[in-house]
């Protein structure tokens, strides 16, 4: 009976599967084909954009998407730039892989009447602006496409998977958080009556990423898609405006109203870092301050990201790298820290700055003999002053890395030098800014050491004094980190003379007592002469890449073991360590707020408009 059974239900499983490849070979079916992709309009409306094009249409280009299923609607206008020719040759080369192309430029005028810049919105650009995305949403109906990318033409979207992701969400409009080098992104999370910014308490989590999702927003703009199958879609308009909107003539608040309107709830998603964009200029600016606040976007990129790459069907022309005006620019880097070098070279490369890269010592790897043999003895007494341990290896290795390069300055008797570590970012306008900085000390005759553009102010109590007709200087008070410094060679010199590898600590406490600012006398006493003249730019020009505790920091400093002992590591636990409890913030009494501002410094304001 058993054997029966079994070969009845052989015989019904061989039956079955003759069912799905049918009787007579004609009979035979394969399986369902996957559903296309759906169709996308990408609307781009860009003007006096040659210095972003290269780089924005690399990542549109890149996007992980079937190009057969996009259709591009682009407009220019209003340039005094080569963003027309730009455009008109990429899309050229392009057209044959994308499914449509719309292209609508105008050559004349280069400005709108009664503009005062190419920064500046008039109620002629607003309404310019709005006519051009309304054609872009009536294109996109009249294809039957199923959704609309609008993207501004400086957005980078570094997420090549961005229009899935976004897609999978479901909503009808819903833009991915942009970052930027400030608190400014591309949403709000409050609006006044009259239809403006307010500031709420949701938009830090979100903009910080301590809330991850998708949001209700009543206002995302720059870079959102929307979904056009969705029925509510159909009474979206960005002109002419809503018969009841009267408040101001602005093409972001006129769209959102008009979701208002519609009853469509307007997102904006940080589950993932999906791209970056600038801070808006404001409305004096000029072209050359929009450009590099753009390669600072780039700049920003590279620090956790591979660097971008331009449109591969776009000539870029070659870089003209040079010294910015000092003697020799040094950049401090471990062989073994490749990636540190890379990234630090492109940067440089990007901004136009040319430098030395010295190898630094690499203190993991000296031994006792070593040590001794370089006649390096420990200060008396030393001990780190939050954690009570004496020198690492890393700090050794860090400490001859700078000294050696003072000796190369004094060596090669150069007047002015500009030193900085591999684990840096550079602020906007950094290059601008920096020169205008040796510039000035040099026209005031400013008898100067050594000028820090990067450091951590470890003097919080009251504000350091500032340098009078100098923009952006201060008189250095106790500090720490040795990120990015200018050194002049009498500073170079005189560091020298302190022979400082017979009392060694570490170099970013040894420069605070070299001008006599570090607090702690039992060190100071071991050195005679504490002249060194040692300022700060105010504000920073550079900042570390990674603070302690950040995901992905390392240093090789601080994270490693007892100069004279292998067996004793350093390593500790940074969210408790003393060293960030007693780092305190700046109270507002102790700001350098009397500080010479240059017109820069207005410009390069970090909040969330």
């Amino acid at each position: 009976m058993h054997r029966v059974t079994l070969l009845l239900s052989a015989l019904l499983f061989v039956h079955l599967l003759g069912l799905s490849q049918g009787y007579f070979p004609e009979e035979r079916w394969s399986p369902e084909s996957p559903l296309l992709a759906p169709r996308v309009v990408i609307a781009l409306v860009c003007r006096n954009s040659a210095h972003s094009l290269p780089l924005f249409l690399g990542t549109i280009e890149r996007l992980n998407y079937p190009k057969d299923r996009i259709a591009l609607w682009v407009a220019t206008d209003h340039n005094i730039d080569n963003t027309t020719a730009i455009l008109r040759d990429w899309l050229i080369k392009v057209q044959n892989y994308y499914h449509y192309v719309e292209w609508r430029p105008q050559e004349e005028p280069g400005g709108f009447e009664d503009e005062a810049g190419p920064k500046h919105w008039n109620n002629l650009r607003y309404e310019h602006v709005l006519k051009l995305r309304q054609a872009a949403l009536d294109t996109a109906r009249e294809i039957w496409a199923d959704y609309l990318l609008v993207a501004d033409c400086d957005n980078l979207l570094t997420n090549r998977d961005v229009l899935w992701k976004l897609m999978r969400e479901n909503k009808t409009i819903i833009a991915p958080m942009l970052e930027s080098r400030a608190a400014y992104s591309n949403y709000w999370c409050g609006m006044t009556s009259q239809g403006y910014y307010k500031r709420t308490p949701a938009y830090v989590p979100i903009r910080k990423l301590e809330r991850r999702g998708c949001f209700a927003v009543p206002m995302v703009h720059s870079t959102y898609l929307m979904d056009l199958c969705k029925e509510a879609s159909r009474q979206l308009a960005f002109y002419p405006p809503h018969p009841e909107y009267n408040w101001a003539l602005d093409d972001v608040i006129i769209f959102a109203y008009s979701a208002r309107m519609a009853d469509v709830q307007m997102y904006v998603c940080n589950k993932e870092t999906y791209g970056y964009f600038p801070v808006p200029m404001r409305s004096h600016a000029t072209l050359q301050d929009e450009a590099e606040s753009f390669l600072h976007t780039h700049l920003e990129v590279m620090v956790k990201n591979p660097p971008l790459e331009p449109s591969s069907f776009l000539p870029v022309p070659p870089k003209q790298p040079n010294k910015m005006g000092f003697d020799e620019v040094f950049m401090i880097n471990l062989v073994r820290r490749a990636d540190r070098r890379e990234r630090m070279l492109r940067a440089l490369y990007e901004q136009e700055i040319s430098c030395k890269v010295v190898a630094a010592v690499d203190g993991k790897a000296l031994n006792t003999t070593d040590i001794e043999s370089m006649g390096i003895k420990m200060l008396p007494g030393y001990k780190d002053p939050y954690h009570g341990r004496p020198l690492t290896k890393g700090e050794l290795g860090c400490f001859l890395s700078h000294y050696n390069i003072w000796k190369e300055i004094v060596d090669r008797g150069l007047p002015t030098s500009l030193v900085i570590e591999d684990d840096l970012r550079f602020e906007v306008f950094f290059k601008r800014r920096l020169q205008a900085l040796l510039q000035e000390v040099t026209m005031h005759k400013l008898d100067w050491d050594l000028i820090y553009i990067g450091r951590k102010r470890m003097q919080v109590d009251h504000p350091e004094k500032s340098v009078p007709n100098i923009h952006n200087l201060v008189e250095a008070d106790y500090s720490y980190w040795t990120l990015g410094y200018m050194l002049s060679l009498q500073g170079a010199q005189k560091l020298l003379r302190a022979e400082p590898l017979k009392k060694m600590l570490p170099v970013d406490e040894f420069l605070p007592v070299m001008y006599d600012k570090h607090p702690v006398s039992e060190y100071t006493a071991h050195f005679e002469h504490q002249d060194l003249h040692a300022f700060s730019a105010e504000p920073l020009l550079v900042y570390p890449t990674h603070y302690t505790g950040d995901p992905g920091y390392i240093s090789d400093t601080e994270t490693s073991v007892v100069w004279d002992n292998e067996t004793i590591k350093t390593d500790w636990d940074r969210a408790k360590s003393r060293k960030t409890q007693e780092q305190k913030e700046l109270s507002f009494e102790a700001q350098n707020s009397d500080v010479l501002q240059s017109e820069l410094e207005n410009w390069s304001a970090r909040d969330e408009l």
